[in-house]
């Protein structure tokens, strides 16, 4: 199958919405302030191994643990609309355990970079180029590309944190947090009228 670089614009541009790393940046600062840092090489490991796990085994992965998609996605959609939720109104939902580094799978890895909703685009993707017999490992390459975006964002927190100042990062923590809502309640939604019978 030849390679269409159109189709792997397009692929990497929806992913990056999806994950929407840059928009993730108050709630990961403030993070980091929790947990007393974060492991970029580390995060950006396991979000890619997620991703990647999911474009392979997804789909049969969750029918082993008798688990839909749309199951998935409503209870990732639910972790978002917590943290969403902890931005805007400046509660604590999330506590790191003292000397754990939890924080750097979840809810950093999953839900914030690998959630329900890229890792439900993904096998939607790959369910897509499948039937229309394209080649459907330049989803993979468009995964590569947003990884190392991810990677960049999260060596560069402590930059963006300077040039932003505290009012910018509370301003854009609150800006966020709403964005981050609208998501949680777009993907539950769209999956959980499927769900009750």
């Amino acid at each position: 199958m030849q390679f269409n670089f159109q189709e792997f614009l397009t692929l990497t541009f929806t992913l990056f919405a999806v994950i929407d790393v840059v928009g993730s940046v108050p709630m990961l600062i403030s993070i980091k302030e929790k947990i007393g840092g974060i492991n970029a090489w580390k995060v950006t490991l396991i979000s890619g191994g997620l991703m990647v796990l999911f474009f392979f085994i997804g789909k049969p992965f969750l029918q082993v643990l008798g688990v839909d998609i749309k199951s998935f996605a409503v209870a990732g959609s639910i972790v978002i609309f917590i943290l969403g939720l902890e931005m805007v109104l400046g509660i604590e939902f999330f506590k790191a355990e003292k000397g754990i580094p939890s924080g750097t799978v979840v809810p950093i890895a999953f839900p914030l970079i690998a959630g329900s909703g890229t890792l439900t685009t993904i096998m939607s993707l790959k369910a897509t180029f499948e039937r229309a017999e394209r080649n459907e490992y330049t989803i993979l390459l468009a995964i590569l590309l947003n990884l190392i975006v991810i990677y960049f964002v999260l060596r560069s927190l402590n930059l963006i944190e300077r040039v932003l100042g505290k009012a910018g990062l509370l301003a854009l923590r609150k800006f966020f947090g709403v964005i981050l809502l609208a998501i949680a309640v777009r993907i539950f939604a769209s999956n959980a009228a499927g769900l009750i019978k």
